[in-house]
Order: structure tokens, then sequence, then C-alpha cells
């Protein structure tokens, strides 16, 4: 045990999220999620930024497709890791230490094996991919080389992910800040470096990529072995135990986080029927989204740990709570950030030297993006809380009912009514009737928690496993 550790009582590295205020809990965890997260889209935005400075819209557009399809590889990362967290986060707030410990190592174990699997998976299929999402000629090479190039690092950036899932369970957010946080400065320095100091083009910005994504396995490792002792090790009956319900939460959870790269596809395949400034046009928003939002990410997985430990904790008032909270704070966040976009999206098209339908893509999502963002934001609270709830087939199926039935009319009929813009338009449209039935739905399955388990408000010790 560190120095760190034994500074800390049980009861306060154990319960943290079971008493005090909910709304600043939601707060912290949200702010120092959000500043690791802006800072790597802030990053991926400005690589996009140097690249497209070389020139070349088909470079241009090949990077912003691999993005996507490295965001689908990305998504099982993040499913795998609402899994580390909701189980750790029970067994930490059931007050069962030893317990998280091995749930901890148990889970990143089989997040190594299934990000290895997707991988190998992936890599050959990338050609293929890139024809369905619309790129040809250089882009389509472009954009398979750099998927190509960044994949297997993939793999690392899981462990690391998994590990910032374990240090949001416990509590230590500013840590989990540090995990994205690394990464995301790695990359600030090494881009331009590689890119125009070594004259290294779109290659080095992929290989920025890589020892980004190597620092995010290092720093994560660290918080949760090093400073907190979160990390037991792992046996073949604590894997062959834990098997089954990191299953039952990953499975559903990856699912659900798979739908939005899908759903991205979708848009970006129709787009790309207009050509290669539309392509590009799209890529810059694709990077603008989570750089503009990434504080909705952030409070989605803010949401995961304070709602498993009071579930561990058996208190239901405080769950609701925290919902109505994570409402608040969207909202306001949303409304600050649309505010922010329609101000500058003059300058943001300046920014990129992007003219045409490029740049009127980019100005007509600075002026839609708040109200689509609001419903989607109401639908990442409710998927945080339907996957450390018990209920992960729920976000499973509300995520896919929006990146299918919310998606591909509504892209095809905006983009018959009003080319690029109209897809984008579209989407959005078809994505507000689905957050507002998801937020009423997780208040819902929170009281069928709260009588199936008797109403008792009062933490007791609980097995977290059976209860998964």
């Amino acid at each position: 045990m560190t120095s760190i550790q034994a500074g800390k009582t049980a009861s306060q590295e154990e319960g943290r999220f079971v008493s005090g205020s909910t709304l600043r809990h939601v707060l912290v965890m949200t702010t120092t999620g959000a500043v690791g997260l802006v800072a790597i889209f802030l990053v991926d935005l400005l690589s996009l930024l140097y690249i497209s400075r070389l020139g070349v819209k088909a470079i241009t557009a090949g990077v912003g497709l691999a993005t996507i399809l490295l965001f689908f590889v990305t998504s099982i990362n993040v499913g795998l890791m609402i899994a580390t967290t909701a189980l750790t986060s029970r067994a930490l707030g059931a007050r069962d230490r030893a317990g998280a410990r091995r749930l901890a190592a148990s889970t990143l174990t089989w997040t190594v094996l299934a990000a290895t699997v997707a991988t190998a998976i992936v890599w050959p299929l990338a050609p293929w991919v890139m024809g369905l999402l619309g790129a040809t000629g250089e882009a389509h090479r472009v954009a398979t080389e750099f998927v190509r190039i960044v994949l297997p690092a993939n793999i690392l950036m899981a462990v690391g992910m998994g590990a910032s899932g374990v240090l949001r369970a416990v509590g230590d957010a500013r840590r989990a800040m540090y995990v994205t946080l690394s990464g995301a400065l790695v990359i600030a320095v090494l881009d331009p470096i590689l890119i125009f100091g070594l004259d290294l083009g779109w290659h080095g910005a992929a290989i920025g990529t890589i020892v980004s994504r190597a620092i995010f396995l290092v720093v994560g490792l660290h918080g949760v072995w090093r400073v907190h002792g979160l990390l037991a090790r792992p046996s073949r009956t604590d894997l062959a135990t834990h098997a089954a319900p990191m299953a039952y939460i990953a499975g559903p959870a990856v699912l659900t986080a798979v739908a939005s790269p899908v759903a991205a596809g979708f848009a970006a395949a129709v787009i790309a029927r207009f050509g290669d400034e539309a392509i590009a046009g799209n890529a810059i928003v694709e990077r603008l989204v989570p750089l503009a939002f990434g504080g909705l990410f952030a409070l989605s997985g803010a949401v995961g740990p304070i709602l498993g430990q009071n579930w561990g904790a058996l208190r239901y008032d405080r769950m609701r709570t925290i919902l109505r909270d994570s409402m608040l704070v969207a909202a306001l966040y949303v409304v600050v950030t649309w505010a922010a976009l329609v101000l500058l999206r003059h300058e943001i098209v300046a920014l990129f030297g992007i003219t045409g339908a490029a740049a009127d893509l980019v100005r007509f999502f600075c002026l839609i993006a708040g109200p689509v963002w609001f419903f989607n934001g109401l639908l990442f609270v409710a998927n945080a809380s339907f996957n450390n709830l018990g209920y992960p087939l729920y976000s499973t199926a509300f995520n896919w009912g929006r990146a299918t039935l919310g998606t591909l009319p509504f892209a095809y009929a905006g983009a018959a009514l009003a080319g690029p813009e109209g897809v984008l338009a579209g989407v959005g449209l078809g994505s507000v009737g689905f957050g507002c039935v998801a937020i009423a739905t997780a208040f819902w399955t929170v009281r069928a928690l709260e009588t199936r388990e008797g109403a008792v408000e009062t933490a007791r010790p609980v097995d977290v496993l059976e209860r998964a």
C-alpha cells in the first residue's frame, strides 16, 4: 500500500459518491472528464487542421473517413470500459474492496483479449469498409493505410481506457483525467514535428496517434496499480467467475457504443455522394462534434460510477437526483456551446481554409448543433444509467434505434430535399424522440429497482456479481 493509499480511510475511498451533494459529484466528475476528452478532441481537430494545410482534399477526406472506422473500434473499447467501471463501482459502493481489486484485474484482462480479437477482425476489412463509406482513388488509399498503421495500437488504448474506468469507479476523477490529457499532450507536441518538421505528412499524424495510445496505457495502469492498489493478480478462477457478469454488461454496452460510429458511417456514405468537398466538410464536422460536445461525452462517463456506487448502497433517492442534475448540466452546457459555435462559425471555416460545399456544411452544422446535441445528451445520460443499473439491453435498443430508424430514413430524406446540409438536419431530427423516451425510461428503471429491492435506502453489503 502506497503512502497515498494510507492517507485514505476505507469509507472515503470506497463510497465517495454515496454522500454529499449529487450535483457537486456530477460537476466534478464531468469537468475533469471533459478536460481530458476535450484535450484529445482538440488535438484530433488540430491534426486534421495540419493535414488540411497539406492542400490535398483527397488526403483530408481520407484521414477523415479513416477516423470513422477507428472510432468504431474505439467504441468497442468504450463498451468494455463501461463494464469495468460498472462492476468495480458497485463493489466499492458495497464496501467490498477485495472484490473490486479482483474485478478490475479480470475485466482488464478480458479487455485485452477482446480488443485483440476486434483489431484482428477489422484490420483486413479496412479497404472494404472505406469503399462502403464512399472513399475512392487517393482518398481510399490514404484512409486504408492510415487505419492499418494506427489500428494495432488500439489494444494499448483499450487497456488505458479500462484503467481510466477503474479510476472513475473509485472516484479519482483527477487521475482519470490525466490518462486522456497525457495522451492528448503527446500528440499536440508530436504532430507538428512529425507532419511538418520531419516532412512525414499524414504518416506523421498516424505515428503520433500510436505514441499517444501507449501513453494512455502507462498513465492509466500507474494510477490503478501504483496509486490505488486496485489491481489484483488475475486468476483463472476469477476470470471464469467474472466472465459472465462482464459479458452481461459489456456485450450490450459494446453494441450500444458501436451504434454511434455506424450511424456516422451511414450519414458519411450519403454525404459522400456529393463529392470530395462534401466529404472534407463532413470530416471537419466529425472532428468538431466531440470537441464542442465533449462535455456531454464526459457527462455520460461521469454519471455511470456515481449511479453505480449509489446502487451498491441502495440509495434510490440519490439516484433520481443524479439523473435530474445530469439533465440540468447537459442543458446548460449545450446552451453555452451552441452560442459559441454560432458566433464563431465563420472563423472556424476560415481556420481550415475551406470554401464551397465544405464551408457551407460546416457553417450549417454550427447553426443547428445545439438542439440536436441536447437530445443526444439525454440519450447519453440514459445509456449510462441503463449500463450501470442492470438494464444494458435498453441502451442497446435505444442507440440502435437512433442509428437505424433515427438515421437512415432521415438522412436519405434530408439529402433529397437539401443536399449535405439536409443530411445533417435529418439525422439531428431523428435523435429528438429517442432522447426524450430514453431519459424517461431511465427514471422508470430506478423506480423498478427500488420496488424490486424493497425500497431500502441505507447502505448494506450486496453481492455485486449476483446483482449484475
